[in-house]
């Protein structure tokens, strides 16, 4: 079986609780996701893919709250996963949206959602980034290892186009880096108590600290 037939068939389409407009294909006790996994080779693999994230959460509110930030313009999703991040913004009018997801089954679960949904996310697989109007960044800030090959990345980028992260204030934020827009309170991985996540603005490397 496919991943995209697999996350169709054994995953449940259900709306967000912070987000009813938005759908996303969401595992459910009897989906076998860690046999699926298993079978593809990737039993050591977390399936970040499957659920909602908290900083994606901030993201798609804060696009809900000032769609005008992706209003008639190119998006990139950066590290798209499910897709929520790259969603919110086409719903909230982005002209284009690209997806930079290198995870093949994140990479058909963020299609199907978009499908899902009534959008197109148009999938980046070239060198560097694309030229865009704005970039999306939401939890990719996650552990250290990440943290230090997307942050350089990522201030590359912002010289020459903005970009705006959504992070539930993990350890390894760079908030040195970071100018916060707005706070919520938003569930992560797919449910729980709600934590604290914000939308931050990321500065270019010659205003503040040096990388």
């Amino acid at each position: 079986m496919s991943p995209a037939d697999y996350i169709r068939t054994r995953f449940a389409l259900a709306p967000l609780s912070f987000r009813p407009d938005i759908s996303l294909y969401r595992p459910t006790p009897k989906s076998g996701l860690i046999s699926f996994l298993a079978e593809e080779g990737r039993a050591d693999d977390p399936p970040y893919w499957a659920y909602a994230w908290a900083g994606g959460a901030g993201l798609a509110l804060y696009l809900a709250e000032y769609p005008n930030v992706v209003a008639g313009k190119s998006v990139l999703d950066f590290g798209s996963g499910s897709g929520l991040v790259g969603i919110a913004a086409a719903k909230a009018g982005a002209e284009k949206v690209l997806a930079l997801e290198p995870d093949p089954l994140a990479h058909a679960a963020m299609l199907l959602n978009a499908d899902a949904n009534g959008v197109m996310l148009e999938s980046w697989a070239g060198a560097g980034l694309p030229n865009v109007d704005l970039i999306l960044a939401g939890d990719i800030f996650y552990d250290t290892a990440v943290a230090r090959h997307t942050l350089p990345v990522l201030l590359e980028a912002v010289t020459k186009t903005e970009i705006l992260v959504g992070d539930p204030f993990r350890r390894d934020l760079p908030l040195d880096h970071l100018d916060c827009l707005a706070e919520y309170r938003v569930p992560d991985m797919g449910g729980g108590a709600l934590v604290r996540a914000g939308v931050f603005a990321l500065r270019a490397p010659n205003i503040g600290n040096a990388p």
